[in-house]
């Protein structure tokens, strides 16, 4: 009872000082929290924003077209005379809800085939990671134009294409890593107390790979904006009357001599959101990197 009764005390200063290790690596990362407060800002703004601004993005106005920036139309109108700022919030909008979902879908679909190939091994195993290799040895931006154009181009089968592209990239390092720790000691004891499969993994393998899928997913949504991006430019990815930053970068290629800015404003905050999300998976690696 008295060795019961000395554990609070032991463990709670253990807790303490890892608590205070990881906000001192956090602190060490400023532009990882730059990047942060930038992503929580964007989001914000694409979110909120399209409500307290007065304009509308689809309402056109033929006889207000390339107007240049204004008080009234912050960046200025299109060439239908619709509100450029206005439609970067709502291009924002959608673009982030693709990269977000698309990289949940990914994550969910490659941390479930991983988890099985590296837990159960075997033919499992086989069958599974040939599978991954077959997708990674395609090349994924021409396996979702296969798939959107075979398929149709709506906003919910862009999100699964793109997301579906992205699992190969996330199944290899949590296969990786449940084949590392299947062996381990704790996973034994786990199992020698009657720990059924799904426990074994949930409980004490996936808490182990968390924070380099984390890690993962955050790449990943940029990724998968530049690919919604790729696909709109092209013609095949959200389409008008609904905005996104790709069809918009699409629609101002035909004004880029008259009004270069149609396309730089839609660039630049694509070109903005990727790099915040690559510097935020970047500082996230070091901070939640056991080795440093």
């Amino acid at each position: 009872m008295a060795d019961l009764a000395a554990t609070p005390p032991v463990t709670a200063p253990v807790a303490r000082r890892r608590r205070s290790r990881f906000w001192r690596k956090v602190r060490r990362q400023p532009l990882g929290i730059a990047a942060l407060v930038g992503i929580v800002l964007l989001a914000l703004m694409v979110t909120v924003g399209p409500e307290l601004y007065p304009h509308s993005p689809s309402r056109t106005a033929p006889l207000h077209t390339l107007k240049p920036p204004t008080t009234e139309h912050w960046l200025g109108t299109d060439e239908l005379g619709r509100d450029v700022f206005a439609r970067i919030l709502a291009g924002g909008r959608v673009s982030l809800a693709v990269g977000l979902v698309s990289m949940l879908v990914g994550l969910l679909i490659g941390s479930l085939a991983g988890a099985a190939a590296g837990y159960f091994g075997g033919l499992t195993e086989s069958v599974i990671m040939r599978l991954v290799d077959v997708f990674m040895a395609i090349p994924a931006f021409f396996l979702i134009l296969v798939i959107v154009t075979s398929f149709g181009n709506h906003p919910l089968m862009v999100i699964l294409t793109v997301g579906f592209s992205f699992w190969p990239q996330m199944a290899r390092p949590v296969y990786a890593e449940f084949k590392k720790f299947r062996q381990s000691e704790f996973v034994e004891a786990s199992q020698a107390l009657g720990g059924g499969h799904l426990r074994v993994m949930l409980k004490h393998i996936f808490p182990q790979v968390l924070p380099q899928a984390i890690v993962l997913a955050t790449l990943g949504v940029g990724w998968a904006i530049l690919s919604e991006a790729g696909l709109s430019y092209l013609g095949l990815g959200i389409q008008p009357p609904l905005a996104s930053w790709g069809n918009m970068l699409q629609n101002a290629q035909a004004y880029l001599w008259l009004n270069p800015m149609l396309a730089i404003y839609p660039g630049v905050f694509i070109a903005v959101t990727v790099l915040l999300f690559n510097l935020l998976g970047n500082s996230l690696r070091d901070v939640l990197d056991p080795r440093g």
